[in-house]
């Protein structure tokens, strides 16, 4: 029986690598994307259609209860996410609670409406994307850094929580990846970096997919950083 894998927030650089690798692995990927549906398309088409394209709005509880009510996974990735980059003395409220319901809130509303067919499957995995930033911060990031490592003590958490149901909670944590976030970076930040270049999503969809698949870690966080943070 065919495995079916969620991937919130699926067509920025690196959701797009992550159904990729799942759909390579031959699995039916469920392509979740809030406004861009010509990319969810071309994503849906790129993977010969082994998949469907699912669109709510990350941060409405209705919309997500009832998108996801239908549909069952043997694996779930908690991808989406924005920055709205600000140093905190001029940081705005919206600023700060865009990123927070977007990045935190949005993963506990999926994984909520998810988790109870979860238990009943038994054997799922849970991947929640974080960031470096999260483990060491970033200037002008209090925002996205603060959403960033409530993701990693989510996770610790929830794996407490759902290991008695086989269910392993892990967290993926991404340095600097070439995407639309990082596009407009300075490119000499490359150097600080002991692998000396930034990496590529397909090299963090891959870290994915293998803690979807390892089945005795859990509450664990992968940081594909190219030894940034360490």
């Amino acid at each position: 029986k065919m495995q079916k894998v969620l991937v919130t927030g699926a067509t920025g650089s690196l959701g797009e690598a992550i159904v990729k690798e799942f759909a390579k692995q031959g699995y039916f990927v469920y392509i979740h994307y809030n406004s861009n549906e010509e990319k969810a398309k071309t994503i849906l088409k790129e993977i010969d259609n082994c998949g469907e394209i699912l669109t709510f709005d990350i941060r409405d509880r209705e919309s997500v209860n009832e998108k996801l009510k239908e549909i069952e996974v043997d694996v779930l990735v908690n991808n989406s996410g924005i920055t709205k980059d600000n140093l905190f003395f001029w940081m705005t409220d919206e600023e700060w609670e865009d990123v927070m319901d977007i990045n935190v809130n949005g993963m506990f509303r999926v994984t909520k409406a998810l988790l109870p067919k979860l238990i009943k499957k038994k054997n799922c995995a849970i991947i929640n994307i974080s960031s470096v930033s999260g483990i060491v911060g970033n200037a002008g990031q209090t925002n996205y850094s603060a959403s960033k490592g409530a993701i990693i003590s989510f996770t610790k958490s929830l794996a407490l929580e759902l290991g008695r149901y086989k269910i392993r909670v892990n967290c993926v944590a991404p340095g600097l990846i070439e995407s639309e976030m990082t596009k407009d970076l300075d490119k000499s930040i490359a150097k600080s970096i002991p692998l000396r270049r930034y990496g590529d999503p397909k090299e963090v969809a891959h870290a994915v997919y293998f803690a979807s698949t390892n089945t005795y870690m859990t509450a664990e966080t992968i940081n594909i950083s190219g030894g940034m943070v360490r």
